[in-house]
């Protein structure tokens, strides 16, 4: 027999999924050029003044850690898990061939992932996915938790779950559009800093020297390649905001 309170969490999870789809597909009015300047500068400040950025970095290792992971399943490696540390560094870790394309291609991931995914935000919010944006960042969430390997990370994970279902469930609409432009703006200028700070902090476990042993490209070169590639997803996602914005 089934259970007569099983049959009635059916319909409710439904009309559960549905919202969550209406809402992730409609669009929103974009915000005023003030608001979205607005929200740059917040990002700018967040990531130059040392206190804020000690604790927003959390977040661009991260995406640096989910990109590592998210390339490395796409090439047909197997993941083994994420670990997001208290000093701001974290590891991804997955098995398959010690060398070639997918294994370069993880590598390569992990700096160039905040840019990139920051240039991707700012396509879908200009197109007024503001809310859709959002949710999808919580899917992917979800997809790094089941991978975290330690409590940190978890603990980091979950906290950052938490404030986005808040927004995405029950702040208004205009709060909505200003999170999804804040985080977009975040991504997009954080990305370069960490490249930057590859040359004054080398190390053999970088990504860049894991590049440059697989690769034979000097490591120098593999950073430089990181700062421009962000720099120009900063720029073009940021010509993207500015461009959608209301008069």
């Amino acid at each position: 027999m089934t259970d007569g309170g099983e049959l009635g969490l059916v319909p409710v999870l439904g009309e559960v999924l549905g919202e969550i789809w209406h809402r992730a597909t409609t669009t929103q009015p974009a915000p005023s050029t003030t608001v979205v300047l607005l929200t740059a500068g917040v990002a700018v400040l967040v990531v130059l003044v040392p206190r804020l950025w000690g604790v927003a970095r959390h977040a661009v290792t991260l995406v640096h850690e989910a990109a590592h992971a998210g390339v490395a399943v796409l090439t047909g490696r197997r993941l083994s898990g994420i670990r997001l540390h208290s000093d701001t560094s974290g590891l991804t870790v997955s098995v398959g061939r010690p060398r070639g394309p997918g294994m370069i291609a993880t590598a390569a991931a992990g700096y160039l992932g905040p840019g990139l995914l920051g240039l991707g935000a700012a396509w879908l919010v200009s197109r007024g996915y503001a809310v859709g944006l959002l949710w999808l960042l919580l899917v992917v969430l979800v997809l790094v938790l089941v991978q975290i390997r330690n409590w940190f990370g978890l603990w980091s994970v979950l906290v950052t779950g938490v404030v986005l279902v808040a927004v995405t469930w029950w702040a208004a609409p205009v709060w909505q559009s200003v999170a999804a432009y804040a985080i977009t703006w975040f991504l997009l200028v954080a990305a370069p800093r960490p490249a930057l700070e590859l040359f004054a902090h080398r190390s053999s476990g970088s990504d860049a020297a894991l590049l440059a042993r697989l690769t034979h490209v000097p490591a120098a070169v593999w950073i430089a390649v990181f700062v421009l590639v962000t720099i120009v997803t900063a720029v073009l996602g940021g010509s993207l905001l500015v461009s959608a914005s209301a008069p």
